[in-house]
């Protein structure tokens, strides 16, 4: 296999500034997808990912969960921009071998970017760091898997033990990883949902029943009326505006709410259609309301109002009272709570004035169904739930559950973030999940609940637990609070890794440090029986298989049903009851458990073999509703909006249209006109002129929280940007040391990084006597 040559180099800042784009993707989409890939490997093996990427018979974008059309409904590039980026970002030629970690030490790794991590290439064999070492150094598999095992067995308790995942692994994997966390004694099983959609799933499990969305790709292209809330789907999820776009061609209408306006959402150029590359697009919201940073609990409080206020003044005309009287419980309570909404709380915590609020009202009363779409602008605030269980309350008010063209619609970041929850990855599994897999496999899996991720970066910093493996993902970059985080992880006596390619967390050892590289989602996979496939589930309940077909980038790859399988097999000894073996060999004997442990997954090799996979059952849509009543829950959510002192700013986390989760493709955010830069921090120009300063200005982000310890991320510059008054923006995993560690969601735990307090102060100013990195 060739190898791109040439040095990568970490890219300088030399910031350059255009107005923002007003619409999204287009022929640019194209051609900067293009150029990416083919920096990346040679024009052959592009073709072979673009051809095979979300296709019946190929394999799943590793990017977001964003769902298919049906299988025979797909187009023959079923690809945004960003996903093609990212696939052919793990199908790089690039290689990592031990050459390189002889010739870059840890620290020396430590000093360079993300960027500049994730573009050495694909790894190509274990490597290990030793107690005391500078450097990584070669390690056999079995020797590596056997220094797990041992770490692992000499723990005197299993919940010293932390088995961490990010959503690029499939079912099949997430399945064997839960049931070794469990086999061994633990239900330490943190993974990135606890960053991200936790909210989602307290507030949906608590008010449905189910922790998962109600929609489906159907419903939103049938959808009267769709809210798209605190997420931009040009950049994080971009075949959603195909689908947004199908709304507006049925005569449906959208409502973005976002503290920023978003390019896609504001026009869409579908590449693929003669509208898209000649024309103008198609305008996708027909209102955009300009939210401020948390601001959304309040918004739907007050529209709750008026849905109320408006059955007052025709009654039987407005709400579904069949709906809420069979289907409902505690209506009474919230209705009487939901009177007393304030408009001036509500305008003060919006920043919205009551006339565009009662203009989407008007929309809402003109659509029989409606759909309430959201990501992490609602999930990461400290009344996250809240906000959801709101919306869950406005949706019930019409009866706008059970449906086409209505419900909820939590969209997932991650590829399969949702199924890696469904196969029982979670640290607080129901009982009925427990027993079917103590029944199925011969033994009593722990009951005791497990740690989530913020709680297990506070046991390995008070020192509770010193192993952790981590199974994809990046979780030094994706956790709250990096001082702490590093520090913690750097208590521990072995971090291990499986991973693709290179990035921070590698950086960060404890003791002793393994780094066990694996297939990616685009490699062929071929085991003792004949070449394997996995599956995925999306975000809208879709299981389908996914089929590498790329060789892998070297022969000493592991998959990580293979890995996982052979350091369980050596940390909890033979047992026939759980043939790891076999597993390794044959994942389709996996899928025969699955479909006896996980309901829904029955005849699961038959259901999955069909092209495009099957759809799971979701009671909802039955309008079944598994709460301890049996019916949906409406529920009472007091009035809570971030307090913001004179001064002072609310600071969102983001990604850039050029990033991928934590890993940036180039220092680039187009689509907001940011060029070569990202340590910029936008802010609205009135709020420059309050805090007295131009734009341009060099600042440090300081963030503010009653630890009274300063966190602080220097040699930023604020950029004059068309936000939402008191709301600024910037850019993670840069801006993750400003997430305290304790600032986090009611109920879910998830870190608050969409609502940090900060400060932004002149470059060059001292720190204050609190402000030392990880103080607590």
């Amino acid at each position: 296999m060739s190898t791109i040559e040439g040095p990568i180099e970490d890219p300088v800042d030399d910031l350059s500034v255009t107005a923002p784009k007003t619409w999204a993707t287009g022929v640019p989409a194209v051609a900067h997808a293009l150029e990416y890939s083919l920096s990346q490997t040679s024009v052959r093996r592009t073709a072979l990912t673009l051809l095979n990427i979300n296709q019946a018979k190929g394999f799943d974008c590793p990017g977001c969960a964003w769902p298919e059309p049906a299988a025979g409904e797909r187009h023959r590039n079923e690809y945004c921009e960003n996903g093609a980026k990212h696939i052919n970002d793990e199908a790089t030629s690039r290689r990592v071998t031990a050459g390189f970690f002889r010739a870059h030490s840890v620290a020396d790794l430590g000093r360079r970017s993300d960027y500049w991590l994730n573009q050495q290439g694909r790894l190509t064999e274990p490597m290990v760091k030793r107690p005391g070492a500078d450097h990584y150094e070669p390690i056999g598999w079995d020797a590596a898997l056997d220094l797990v095992a041992r770490e692992l067995r000499a723990l005197d308790f299993p919940d010293e033990a932390l088995f961490y995942t990010s959503g690029r692994l499939n079912n099949e994997a997430a399945f064997l990883l839960q049931l070794f966390a469990r086999a061994y004694g633990t239900n330490n099983l943190p993974d990135c949902s606890n960053m991200c959609h936790e909210s989602s799933g307290s507030a949906l499990q608590e008010t449905l029943g189910i922790g998962k969305g109600s929609v489906s790709l159907d419903d939103i292209h049938h959808a009267d009326l769709v809210f798209v809330v605190g997420q931009n789907p040009g950049t994080n999820h971009p075949r959603m505006l195909t689908a947004l776009e199908e709304t507006k061609r049925n005569g449906g209408k959208v409502v973005a709410v976002n503290t920023l306006p978003e390019a896609g959402l504001i026009r869409f150029k579908h590449p693929q259609k003669a509208r898209g590359v000649i024309g103008r697009g198609t305008p996708i919201a027909d209102r955009f309301l300009q939210i401020r940073a948390g601001g959304d609990l309040a918004l739907f409080q007050a529209l709750n109002r008026l849905l109320l206020e408006a059955e007052d003044a025709a009654p039987g005309t407005v709400l579904d009272h069949d709906f809420v009287r069979a289907h409902t419980t505690g209506f009474a309570d919230f209705a009487g709570h939901v009177r007393t909404t304030s408009w001036d709380d509500v305008r003060a915590a919006t920043g919205l004035a009551r006339e565009e609020i009662e203009e989407v009202h008007r929309l809402v009363l003109a659509s029989r169904s409606v759909i309430v779409c959201w990501a992490m602008g609602l999930t990461q605030h400290k009344h996250g739930v809240p906000t959801i269980r709101e919306v869950v309350n406005f949706l019930m008010l019409r009866g706008n559950l059970g449906r086409r063209g209505a419900g909820v619609c939590p969209v997932r970041g991650h590829s399969n973030v949702q199924g890696d929850r469904t196969m029982g990855v979670w640290e607080r599994m129901p009982r009925e999940f427990l027993d079917a897999l103590g029944r199925e496999f011969g033994f009593a899996p722990p009951t005791r609940h497990g740690l989530d991720s913020v709680d297990g970066i506070r046991a390995m910093r008070d020192g509770t637990a010193t192993v952790f493996l981590g199974v994809a993902g990046n979780f030094v970059r994706a956790s709250p609070d990096s001082d702490v985080t590093e520090a913690a992880m750097r208590r521990c006596r072995l971090t291990a890794h499986i991973s693709t390619k290179l990035n921070r967390s590698h950086t960060v050892c404890g003791d002793t440090a393994l780094i066990l590289p694996t297939l990616g989602r685009s490699d062929r996979d071929v085991q003792v029986t004949g070449v394997q496939f996995y599956t995925v589930e999306d975000s809208m309940s879709e299981v389908h298989a996914s089929r590498g077909k790329l060789p892998p980038a070297s022969p000493h790859l592991l998959s990580e049903v293979a890995i996982i399988a052979r350091l369980a097999r050596r940390t909890l000894g033979a047992d026939p009851a759980v043939p790891w073996q076999e597993f390794e060999a044959d994942y389709g004997t996996i899928r025969d458990r699955i479909a006896r442990v996980v309901p829904g997954f029955e005849d699961f090799n038959a259901r999955v073999a069909a092209p495009g996979g099957f759809r799971l059952p979701n009671p909802v849509n039955r309008r079944v509703f598994r709460t301890p009543s049996g019916k949906a829950v409406f529920t009472r959510n007091a009035f809570t909006m971030p307090h913001v002192p004179t001064g002072h700013l609310l600071l969102q986390t983001l990604r850039s249209h050029d990033q991928w989760n934590t890993v940036p493709y180039a220092p680039n955010d187009r689509y907001r006109g940011i060029h070569h830069a990202r340590r910029v921090v936008l802010v609205n120009p009135a709020d420059l002129d309050a805090l007295g300063l131009a734009d341009r200005a060099p600042v440090d982000l300081v963030s503010v929280w009653h630890d009274g310890v300063e966190r602080r991320a220097e040699g930023f510059v604020a950029v004059s940007y068309p936000t939402a008054r008191g709301s600024a923006a910037a850019y993670y995993p840069e801006t993750n040391v400003l997430v305290p560690l304790d600032s986090v969601a009611d109920i879910s735990n998830t870190p608050t990084s969409k609502g940090v307090l900060v400060r932004l102060v002149p470059a060059g100013v001292p720190r204050s006597p609190a402000d030392r990195p990880g103080s607590r």
